[in-house]
């Protein structure tokens, strides 16, 4: 799992490209994101989006000095679901 530092002010795109792993031919057919913890000023997701092969999220907030776990779950065209996640600590740059 990655660990990504984000500043509490910023609002900034993450992405996860899908094509790398073992679409062979498999297309992207849903994509949606979580956070974990859900907290009162903590991360959001303002806005998501996806294509056939990759997946963006652009994430706000943050309590400084709280990690938090972001996943990002998709469904493939042949049916089988499948989950990566990232951890951002939230700090001030």
């Amino acid at each position: 799992m990655t660990l990504m530092i984000k500043d509490p002010g910023s609002r900034i795109d993450y992405a996860f490209d899908w094509n790398a792993a073992y679409l062979d031919g498999q297309m992207l057919v849903a994509s949606s994101w979580s956070i974990d913890p859900v907290q009162p000023s903590g991360v959001t997701v303002d806005a998501h989006a996806f294509d056939m092969v990759r997946t963006s999220a652009t994430l706000s907030g943050g309590v400084e000095g709280v990690s938090y776990r972001v996943t990002n779950r998709v469904t493939l065209s042949d049916g089988q679901i499948d989950e990566r996640s990232l951890v951002l600590r939230a700090e001030q740059r």
